[in-house]
């Protein structure tokens, strides 16, 4: 399969002046179209800076990031904006969600800032909820649903903009056990319909859904 992400000797190190902190070390990963891969590791081992970099969030201090065979330090800020906006949908461990919006137009938002029309807008919303069993929940706002249904949403806003990549960063760290396996369970089936996915987790039995574990210690 193609590659989608690109690193080849990627570091992040930030110097505040009096220190230098060396958060990524000449990195190298490759993640193929519709693969799904967990980024796993104790807490200051890097997963962090390293997803900012391939959400195009942050850049590299050095080495080369590709982002389907483009390389992402010759973009300007406007273009990184627009990669952020269409080529790759975020889903965080908080959620995110506009807290008195309802579900349906949490998901619609993104569509806004592509220029798309309000009619669009809010069938393409209706139609990913409807694929993930939200569809009786359009007019809940947040506080009206449970955390797995909020994080569905979120799933729901990070795919309505039909991204090449998938990144979830923690994205079962509030939720209780039995929600966890849906959620996981979800992003399975999302990868067998040609999602790629790049998960970030400290958690290695979350870890275990993907189809590939990348392990990052000390950048």
């Amino acid at each position: 399969m193609a590659a989608l992400i690109e690193l080849e000797r990627v570091s992040r190190v930030y110097d505040t002046g009096r220190l230098k902190v060396v958060a990524l070390h000449e990195v190298d990963l490759t993640v193929a179209n519709g693969e799904f891969v967990a980024v796993v590791g104790p807490s200051g081992s890097g997963k962090s800076t390293l997803m900012h970099i391939v959400g195009c969030l942050d850049r590299p201090s050095s080495g080369t990031y590709r982002l389907a065979g483009t390389p992402v330090q010759d973009f300007t800020d406007d273009d990184l904006a627009g990669v952020r906006s269409r080529t790759i949908g975020f889903v965080f461990q908080s959620f995110n969600l506009l807290p008195r919006t309802s579900a349906l137009e949490n998901v619609a938002a993104p569509l806004l800032y592509q220029g798309i029309g309000r009619r669009e807008r809010y069938d393409r919303a209706r139609a990913t909820l409807e694929r993930l069993g939200l569809g009786d929940r359009l007019d809940h706002v947040p506080s009206e649903l449970s955390g797995g249904q909020q994080q569905r949403v979120a799933i729901a806003r990070a795919l309505v903009t039909e991204p090449a990549v998938i990144l979830a960063d923690e994205p079962t760290g509030n939720l209780d056990s039995r929600t966890t396996l849906e959620v996981m369970a979800l992003f399975q089936r999302l990868n067998r319909e040609g999602m790629t996915l790049v998960l970030v987790t400290h958690e290695p039995e979350v870890a275990r859904y993907a189809g590939r574990l990348v392990e990052l210690r000390d950048g």
